[in-house]
């Protein structure tokens, strides 16, 4: 090919890239694919299939293919596949932690958009310079992400334009919770390797993604319009994360905490197993909007709270919670996993007996939740003689009928019926607990043995957003 010919192609792919990008992406670019920085000039050219550099590429391929065998990884590579921005965004909640979204961050998901729709350009030219041929298609092997390959037969595959976002956005995030950094980062290495297990790309193709996204970033950081964005999303994390309140803005009553107090300092012998601060619960994630492993409550839940324990402990009995105040972006998390049938990672541990599908109309998961409110508390007994949590019969959090106080007798009168599953003792050590807190102010949930809200509750009506974290 001669050289005018292939200035020709190269610009008719440029040109037709630049149209795609300005029709298909409703975010504006902070840059032009020719204001960004030209990768056939500042990255080698990929390897030569006869150098040492492609025996590596080669070796990298066939260890992606021992990955596959892997379901777990298998399936987060084919999430990691989809190329819309808002399933890139979602791949980074958990180590973010926030979930980023249009609607709940506005800002942060702005930026995002943005810049990765901006950054992205810089793949353009090198792409259509090599045109280099992609594993699965050199191989003439099915790619693990099968449903990609007619996609991306014809496209070149140097550098990876999914590594690129990936990466990219770990270091936006970065930015922006600094804290978060180890496992941004983590997450964004794993979503180029990704492509290597799919067979979507060489290993080198990988390497340059990664350095075309720090190229790209650093061409980000002279745009003005870029810093001023970056703001808004930094002080939009600052107030969602509870870090701050600007003091520019007055204060949602959703968002104040001052009614609220630690349980724990009204209630030292509390004993605290935070289960959506850890993935041991129905989801098998850390929850959305637990920041730390805490329990909260309004003062006036905690200081009736406190009569309870004091109850218990001349019985011989501490309490031990597992949920209090939650957020309502914890309720949203727990509405969109169970919107998603095909996520049953728990359901052996918490409802092995039901389908998932049944949720929403059985009001296990519904959109709005008492404990938002900030007088609910989930709890159980741990007996101080034995060293042990009370044996209650079933777990918390479990999805089934075996749940419910009248689960084995009557929860009003205390007397236990004979029923398949629970013991006369299980039977009897929930109404102990049960009996304990209503005696101090608060009121069960019919479907929950562990589950009681202070009778009186000072917010009724609110629904509070602010996260879970040692006030």
């Amino acid at each position: 090919m001669s050289k005018n010919l292939r200035r020709f192609l190269v610009g008719i792919i440029i040109l037709s890239a630049a149209q795609f990008f300005s029709s298909a992406q409703e975010a504006r670019t902070y840059f032009t694919i020719d204001e960004m920085p030209d990768l056939v000039k500042c990255l080698p050219a990929p390897p030569d299939t006869l150098g040492a550099d492609f025996t590596y590429d080669i070796s990298r391929y066939f260890w992606g293919k021992s990955q596959r065998s892997d379901k777990e990884r298998a399936r987060i590579v084919e999430h990691d596949a989809q190329w819309e921005l808002d399933s890139l965004f979602a791949t980074f909640n958990v180590p973010f932690g926030l979930t980023i979204s249009k609607e709940t961050t506005p800002e942060i998901h702005k930026l995002l958009t943005e810049s990765i729709s901006t950054i992205q350009l810089i793949r353009v030219r090198p792409k259509a310079h090599y045109m280099r041929k992609r594993p699965f298609d050199r191989f003439k092997e099915h790619m693990l992400t099968s449903w990609e390959e007619d996609e991306l037969a014809g496209d070149g595959s140097y550098p990876s334009g999914h590594t690129i976002r990936g990466w990219s956005t770990a270091m936006l995030l970065t930015e922006i919770n600094p804290a978060a950094a180890d496992t941004l980062f983590a997450r964004g290495w794993m979503y180029g390797d990704s492509r290597v297990i799919a067979g979507a790309h060489w290993q080198s193709d990988v390497d340059a993604g990664r350095y075309a996204a720090s190229i790209a970033y650093a061409k980000l950081q002279t745009s003005p319009e870029f810093r001023e964005q970056m703001g808004k999303a930094q002080e939009e994390f600052r107030r969602l994360s509870g870090k701050t309140v600007p003091a520019t803005r007055t204060m949602a009553p959703e968002e104040d905490s001052s009614g609220f107090v630690n349980i724990t300092d009204v209630v030292p012998d509390a004993i605290l197993e935070i289960r959506y601060y850890s993935t041991y619960n129905f989801i098998g994630d850390r929850i959305d909007g637990y920041l730390e492993p805490t329990a909260l409550l309004t003062r006036e839940a905690a200081e009736a709270l406190r009569a309870v324990s004091d109850d218990l402990k001349s019985k011989g009995y501490r309490i031990k919670i597992f949920d209090a105040y939650r957020p309502q972006c914890a309720v949203d998390h727990f509405v969109r996993w169970a919107a998603d049938v095909t996520d049953t990672r728990m359901k052996q541990y918490f409802y092995p007996d039901l389908d998932k599908s049944v949720l929403f109309e059985q009001e296990y998961i519904m959109e709005k939740s008492g404990h938002t409110r900030g007088s609910t508390v989930d709890l159980t007994l741990f007996d101080m003689t034995t060293e042990k949590d009370v044996d209650m019969g079933w777990t918390f959090d479990w999805f089934g009928g075996e749940s419910h106080p009248d689960f084995g007798g009557n929860p009003d009168t205390g007397k236990y019926s004979c029923t398949r599953g629970i013991t006369k003792k299980q039977f009897h050590n929930r109404m102990i607990l049960r009996k304990a807190m209503l005696s101090h102010g608060f009121k069960p949930l019919d479907s929950e043995w562990w589950h009681f809200t202070l009778a009186d509750e000072p917010y009724p009506d609110t629904y509070f957003t602010f996260p879970v974290k040692k006030l």
